[in-house]
């Protein structure tokens, strides 16, 4: 199923710590199981302009973050808060 979101939870650093929609509050570890198990998508859609969340690696950690399309609206570092 794909889940849009809405909103995104950030600690005091600014990284992604989970994501909201219409009715779900995911953790990241939740969202990044989902992604990587099939279970759920993840989108962003902005004015029309639509991308997936995806699952990256820094320094060996998974993090979240939307495919790249240079529109800034649609990261998850400018959505509002959880």
């Amino acid at each position: 199923m794909a889940l849009q979101v809405t909103k995104s939870k950030k600690d005091i650093d600014g990284d992604i710590t989970g994501l909201c929609g219409y009715g779900w509050n995911h953790s990241k570890s939740e969202v990044i199981g989902h992604i990587r198990t099939g279970l759920n998508s993840y989108f962003v859609s902005v004015h029309g302009r639509s991308v997936y969340v995806r699952v990256g690696t820094r320094k060996g950690q998974p993090y979240l973050t939307t495919a790249p399309d240079d529109y800034s609206p649609n990261n998850l570092d400018n959505l509002e808060n959880c």
